[in-house]
């Protein structure tokens, strides 16, 4: 259930961009309203929210143009996902992938992750994607990074034991920031052993266009896994 006591989030950035031709207008208003959650009420349990009943359900916290979302859907499609982008542009490009490949076990929120998060039962997720987010380099800035600890304790209510978070950066001082709110968190941890850990993606891991860009600029991406207690 919304958590009313939770902070109030501003979300930054653009929300639009480059004018949508006709058949991304129709996607926005035939295809999105199929698929869109309403944090407002409580979202009940996964089996709940498709008609196969997944028995795991998946979060991805701003996915962007949709590529990783899309293609981990069409791979799993006996789970569970939802997907959370505030820009507009990025929603359609979305939709236009999940209507191309006819995937049926996605739904979508466009805004703020967090409203989903608090709506969803306890325990109710198996793992969350936070990939390539807006690192808000400069120190002003950083309190506007996602997974603080408020958002961390937020996200322990909505995962279950064994639940992961793969969070992918290619800024060193994000993954240094985020690193000491999960290691002090109650409710997560880094269970890395050596450098290997951190250095390969996840078992069938769909690139995206921000980590392209990032190996195109020459910076190396690190995929850190955080598993609830």
């Amino acid at each position: 259930m919304i958590d009313e006591n939770a902070p109030a989030v501003r979300l930054y950035g653009r929300r639009k961009g480059k004018k949508l031709s006709a058949h991304q207008i129709n996607l926005l208003e035939t295809l999105l309203p199929r698929l869109a959650l309403d944090p407002a009420r409580p979202l009940g349990s996964a089996a709940a929210l498709f008609p196969h009943a997944p028995a795991d359900l998946w979060l991805e916290i701003g996915f962007g143009g949709g590529e990783h979302l899309a293609a981990e859907a069409e791979a799993h499609r006996d789970q569970g996902f939802i997907g959370c982008e505030f820009f507009e542009n990025g929603v359609v490009k979305a939709l236009s992938l999940i209507a191309a490949k006819d995937i049926g076990n996605v739904r979508l929120y466009q805004g703020d992750a967090g409203a989903i998060i608090d709506a969803l039962p306890m325990q109710s997720l198996a793992g969350a994607y936070l990939l390539y987010p807006d690192p808000w380099p400069k120190r002003r800035q950083r309190k506007r990074r996602f997974l603080s600890d408020e958002m961390l304790k937020r996200l322990g209510r909505a995962m279950r034991p064994g639940a992961e978070i793969r969070f992918a950066t290619d800024i060193d001082d994000n993954a240094g920031w985020t690193l000491a709110r999960i290691l002090r968190s109650p409710d997560f941890e880094w269970r890395a052993q050596a450098a290997q850990d951190w250095r390969s993606a996840w078992p069938g891991w769909a690139s995206t266009r921000y980590e392209a860009k990032a190996l195109a600029a020459g910076r190396k991406p690190v995929y850190l896994t955080f598993v609830r207690k």
